[in-house]
C-alpha cells in the first residue's frame, strides 16, 4: 500500500449535534451529540488508514487544545506531524437535521505566524521524500494566504510528490495556478473560483479540458446526491450513487477523495475506482464521524453505484 501525506492547515474540532429538526430563534433539544477531531485531510486519512494505506498527518494544530488529535493518531498509527502553534484549534458546530439537512458554523481558526510556516516548511522539506502522493486540504488558518498556499503546492511538486488539491475560494484559484496532479472540488466551488460556468456538463467538460491542457491530470467534480464526474484522458467517467438514508453529509467530499486516491494509488482500472470512491462516499453519509464503518455495507452500495461514459448531452 502506499505511503500518503496528507495536510490540513486550519484543522477542527467538529462538534455534530443531531436534532428532528432545527428550529431558528426557539429553544432547540438535540438528541445526541458527538465530538470529533476533524478538518478535510484529518478525515481523508482515517478513510485512507481503513483502506491500508501509511498515513502522515500534518498542518497546524493549536497548543492550547490538541488532546482529541493527539488520541486520535495514536489510536490510528498515524505519524504527528503537526506544527503546534499557540492558541486553540478551532471548533466548528454541524446541527444534523433528520431529513439529512446539514447547518454549519465554523470557527475562525488560530492565528498562524510567520515563525510557524517557516517551521512547517522545514519539516515538509524532511518528512515528505518517500511518501507516494500528498493531500492538501480545507480552508487556510489566519495569517495564510492563497500565495503561501501556491507556493507550498509547488514546493511540495519540486520534492517529488502528486498533490491532490481540495478547497474553495481564493484558495482553490491560487491551487489550480500551480497545477497539482488532482483537484475534487464541487461544480459551484469550481465555477467561483475560476468565474466560469461549471453547471452543465458541457461547461464542466470544456473547463476540465483547459485544466488539463495546463498541467492537471485528474479533474473530479463531485454533486453529492446526483454523483461525480471525472475527468481524466478519454473518456470522462460519471459516477451515479445508489439512494441511502443521510444521516450526515460531513465527510463525503473527503471520503470521495480517499477513495479515488486509493484506486489510483493502487493501480485499479478507472471504472473500479471511481465505482469504489462514489461507494465509500454514499457510505459516509449514512453516519455520524469519518471512516469505513460496514465492509459488508461499503460491498453492497458498490453494488450499485453506476458507472459510464461521460457523453455531451
Amino acid at each position: 500500500m502506499a505511503r500518503i501525506l496528507t495536510l490540513t492547515l486550519n484543522p477542527a474540532l467538529d462538534l455534530t449535534v443531531q436534532l428532528a429538526r432545527l428550529e431558528p430563534g426557539q429553544v432547540n433539544r438535540s438528541e445526541a451529540m458527538h465530538t470529533h477531531a476533524a478538518g478535510k485531510g484529518v478525515n481523508v486519512a482515517q478513510v485512507l488508514a481503513d483502506l491500508g494505506h501509511q498515513l502522515t498527518v500534518c498542518g497546524f494544530l493549536g497548543d492550547s487544545n490538541p488532546q482529541a488529535f493527539e488520541a486520535l493518531m495514536a489510536r490510528r498509527g498515524f505519524v504527528d506531524a503537526f506544527v503546534r502553534v499557540p492558541g486553540e484549534t478551532r471548533s466548528n458546530i454541524k446541527l444534523a437535521e433528520h431529513d439529512g439537512r446539514i447547518t454549519d458554523l465554523n470557527g475562525p481558526g488560530p492565528l498562524v505566524s510567520e515563525q510557524a510556516r517557516q517551521a512547517l516548511l522545514y519539516k515538509l522539506d524532511l518528512i515528505a521524500p518517500g511518501h507516494d502522493a500528498v493531500v492538501v486540504a480545507g480552508s487556510l488558518p489566519q495569517g495564510v494566504s492563497p500565495e503561501w498556499l501556491q507556493a507550498l503546492l509547488l514546493r511540495l511538486k519540486n520534492l517529488g510528490l502528486k498533490v491532490a488539491l481540495d478547497t474553495s475560494g481564493a484558495a482553490l484559484r491560487a491551487g489550480l495556478a500551480a497545477t497539482p496532479w488532482l483537484i475534487k472540488p464541487n461544480g459551484e466551488e469550481l465555477a467561483e473560483a475560476l468565474q466560469v460556468p461549471a453547471t452543465s456538463l458541457q461547461s464542466q467538460a470544456e473547463t476540465a479540458a483547459r485544466l488539463q491542457a495546463q498541467g492537471i491530470e485528474h479533474v473530479v467534480i463531485s454533486h453529492g446526491a446526483e454523483g461525480v464526474n471525472w475527468f481524466s484522458g478519454a473518456p470522462a467517467l460519471q459516477a451515479l450513487p445508489p439512494k441511502v438514508q443521510v444521516a450526515s453529509t460531513v465527510g463525503a467530499g473527503d471520503s470521495l477523495l480517499a477513495g479515488m486516491l486509493h484506486g489510483l494509488l493502487s493501480g485499479h482500472g478507472a471504472e473500479q475506482t471511481l465505482r469504489t470512491a462514489t461507494a465509500i462516499a454514499a457510505q459516509a453519509v449514512t453516519q455520524i464521524g469519518f471512516g469505513i464503518s460496514d465492509r459488508a455495507q461499503l460491498a453492497q452500495l458498490e453494488s450499485g453505484v453506476r458507472v459510464h461514459a461521460l457523453t455531451e448531452q
